[in-house]
């Protein structure tokens, strides 16, 4: 891995796109730092070192997580690459339901700028909605309970339109920032960024554990991440390759096909899809019971009770099981929306491609059906464990520094995924580039 890294900055051009890469990754880290105007900046810190210790620093390192701990700083970048992904899932989504998606993605290139010009306008959408949500909360002394400052210092209509306008704008900036390094730099713009975040919190929450739980446990869990990269390397290395043979056929004077390869078939076919749905799905009743509740009311109504008591404690039992349950669910729906049996069997017969043992057609949608259905079982059940890992052993050590998110399942899935995929992508540019000279 490190010896790519080293010709890839010996070319010139992968070198100009590396370089341009870790550019926007600083700039977007910079704008997570950077706090919105009438924010209190010493208040918000002050409040996010109380609550980090607290009952809720479960729910809170979970929600953060994806914005590299700008969303509890309420930074320019503090709703981060969330509506983006979010409008992504449900264009995604919405290609099986809406027939005019559907034939956009088979238009090519065409029909696939014009789902980028959607999703666009969606994550502006989205990104107004969680702005405006997240000033609401933090006016209202609901975003850090537990902590007793004001950390808006103008809580004024304008004061907070202006807020929102910033945060929004922060927003369509990160997205910009995610495309550039797509299409001018290396890797996957979005992947990257949310890598970025996870990884700028690795040496604060490490230093906490260590200072909080000393050098054993310190040692204990580097050791268990250690572990937990490993098995996340080797599930998501794992594939099942089912054998294509192509028949000859012959094309003026010359004859093509006769060739054989194979389809490869990911244990992990869902990525890391499944596990931000679910965790999205688990903070919306919380959220809602927030937004919906009154500041002012002496006890909370009983569906407000069931969710405090079961939905809020990422270490209560009927939380981690439902997390896991979403998990599988989301795993199979995202595999069956995203992988149709049908058109690969279609493409196979299109080119003259047969599975051994198998007649082109339904017979073999129906096998790679039968395929898919049963390697999607151990991913989603791999996918649940590794995300519900931090919260068996927060309830188990009582304790959120054990459990710190950067540290956990979720965080480290996201990692190794987006550098194992980076890499990959290095490789294969450096690949092209030893054939184009070994051709001239």
């Amino acid at each position: 891995m490190l010896s790519a890294f080293v010709s890839a900055f010996r070319t010139p051009d992968l070198r100009r796109k590396i370089l341009f890469t870790l550019g926007l990754i600083a700039l977007y880290r910079l704008g997570a730092a950077l706090p919105s105007p009438g924010v209190d900046y010493r208040a918000v810190q002050d409040c996010v070192q109380l609550v980090s210790g607290g009952e809720n620093a479960g729910i809170y390192q979970l929600i953060n997580l994806f914005s590299g701990g700008a969303l509890l700083q309420l930074s320019v970048f503090a709703i981060g690459i969330m509506p983006y992904i979010t409008a992504s899932i449900i264009i995604q989504l919405l290609t099986v339901v809406i027939p005019r998606f559907e034939e956009l993605r088979k238009e090519g290139q065409a029909g696939q700028t014009k789902m980028t010009q959607y999703t666009r306008y969606l994550s502006i959408a989205l990104a107004v909605l969680q702005a405006t949500g997240l000033v609401a909360l933090a006016a209202r002394g609901q975003l850090l309970q537990g902590c007793q400052q004001d950390i808006l210092a103008d809580t004024s209509i304008f004061g907070m339109v202006i807020i929102v306008l910033v945060m929004t704008a922060g927003a369509a900036l990160v997205m910009w920032f995610g495309e550039q390094i797509t299409e001018r730099g290396v890797g996957n713009g979005m992947s990257l960024l949310i890598f970025a975040g996870i990884a700028a919190r690795i040496p604060l929450d490490g230093k906490q554990i260590l200072d909080t739980r000393g050098g054993m446990v310190f040692s204990l869990v580097c050791v268990g991440v250690l572990a937990i990269i490993i098995a996340v390397i080797f599930v998501e290395q794992g594939q099942r390759r089912i054998p294509v043979q192509y028949a000859k056929r012959v094309v003026g004077r010359k004859m093509y096909g006769g060739s054989s390869t194979y389809l490869p078939l990911k244990v992990n076919q869902a990525g890391v899809i499944p596990v931000i749905f679910a965790s999205s799905l688990l903070y919306l009743p919380n959220l809602i019971a927030q937004l919906t509740g009154s500041s002012t009311a002496t006890e909370p109504s009983w569906w407000q009770e069931i969710i405090q008591k079961y939905l809020v404690n990422p270490s209560n039992p009927v939380y981690i099981a439902i997390y896991f349950g979403l998990i599988v669910f989301f795993t199979y729906f995202y595999v069956a929306i995203t992988f149709n049996p049908e058109e690969r069997a279609d493409e196979m017969k299109k080119f003259g491609g047969f599975i051994p043992g198998y007649r082109p057609g339904k017979p073999t949608a129906d096998y790679l059906n039968y395929v898919l259905s049963r390697i999607t079982l151990p991913g989603s059940l791999y996918l649940g464990a590794v995300a519900v890992l931090p919260n068996v052993f927060l309830d188990m050590g009582n304790s959120g520094a054990v459990a710190n998110m950067p540290f956990g399942g979720t965080a480290v899935l996201i990692m190794v995924s987006v550098g194992l995929d980076t890499v990959k992508q290095i490789e294969s540019q450096l690949m092209n580039r030893n054939y184009e000279g070994f051709l001239k």
